[in-house]
């Protein structure tokens, strides 16, 4: 659901080679149903409940063509598009997709930050101010893999006001750095220096299960891959990183209180367990700068997340022509049709 707040996590749309695939393999993982968007039928929208949780799209051939997989893309909301895409500009960002208006919607700018992981700011027509509580079916994490986190925590501190929030030291791996925007009260994520098996920087969306042990099967009789996982993470929770049969990568999160018992014993902790969604943080270190003066709260919640009992919501981001890699779009893409 599309709220004014700035710095959330607010839409996800996963950008595919085949929609027809896909859904099934997601209703099948997460639960979720499809449902249509009655201003284009080429694009569709995963429900829970009834409630818009995220988009999918044929990957546009441009995009394709310039060597962009399979993936999901995370909009961030905003108050000001053209300022906070001018400033994104001015700190090193890419444009991939220029400002767009669609219509009763809101508008939308696709952008790869200086470390070329890709992210999208939409500043939706609606106002309201959402609610940081966890629901099934919903994005409730976001990790950031990047060549170098300090400086990506401070492009991202400066273009949405993100806020300090823990970190967790993985040891030769390195510090895990864990944000929430400002005034929020769950973590939004983390970000860390990326491994030589991580090709590329980029952005995981979570999604919040059940069973992340079940996700985990259901992924492997569907078509997909565990890439990593199932892990249990510092507060019981277990989390397992995953890529649909596409090619897209995606996680999920399960708080321990719903995760039943896992059936052998528990794998081998990895950088991934270091901190996750829904977990309790670890004693954290303080920040080598000044501490942010916003509380630190107790546990994470994904962006611009939906309450538990909304209303559903029957307009969603537009279809979006993003690349993952390749040269930036440099004009503006044609309206839908």
């Amino acid at each position: 659901m599309a709220v004014a707040t700035p710095g959330r996590f607010i839409w996800h749309e996963l950008l595919t080679t085949d929609p027809d695939a896909a859904i099934p393999f997601y209703e099948r993982v997460i639960g979720w149903t499809m449902m249509p968007w009655d201003q284009d039928p080429a694009y569709r929208m995963f429900a829970w409940r009834g409630v818009p949780m995220a988009g999918v799209m044929r990957l546009p051939e441009e995009a394709r063509a310039g060597g962009a997989p399979p993936h999901w893309l995370s909009y961030v909301s905003v108050r000001d598009l053209d300022a906070t895409l001018a400033e994104a500009v001015r700190l090193g960002a890419m444009t991939y997709v220029e400002a767009m208006e669609i219509p009763s919607v809101g508008r939308i700018a696709v952008l790869a930050d200086p470390q070329h992981a890709v992210f999208g700011i939409y500043e939706p027509a609606t106002t309201g101010h959402g609610s940081d509580d966890l629901a099934l079916g919903d994005f409730s994490w976001h990790d950031l893999a990047t060549d170098d986190w300090k400086a990506a925590w401070e492009f991202y501190r400066t273009l949405f006001g993100w806020e300090y929030d823990s970190q967790f030291d993985m040891g030769a791996m390195g510090t895990y750095w864990m944000f929430r925007r400002a005034g929020g009260t769950r973590t939004l994520g983390g970000m860390f220096n990326r491994p030589p098996e991580i090709p590329a920087s980029h952005w995981l969306p979570y999604v919040f299960v059940s069973s992340a042990h079940r996700s985990a099967e259901l992924v492997g009789r569907h078509g997909g891959k565990v890439l990593n996982g199932p892990m249990e993470v510092p507060g019981g929770d277990y989390i397992v990183q995953l890529m649909d049969p596409q090619g897209a990568a995606f996680a999920v999160h399960a708080q321990s209180a719903l995760e039943p018992p896992p059936p052998t014993k528990k794998p081998a902790a990895t950088r991934s367990a270091a901190a996750r969604p829904g977990a309790a943080k670890p004693a954290a270190a303080k920040p080598a700068t000044k501490k942010p003066a916003a509380k630190k709260p107790a546990a994470k919640k994904p962006a611009a997340r939906k309450p538990a009992a909304r209303k559903p919501v029957k307009k969603a981001p537009p279809r979006t022509a993003t690349r993952a890699r390749g040269r930036p779009v440099k004009k503006k893409p044609a309206k839908k049709r």
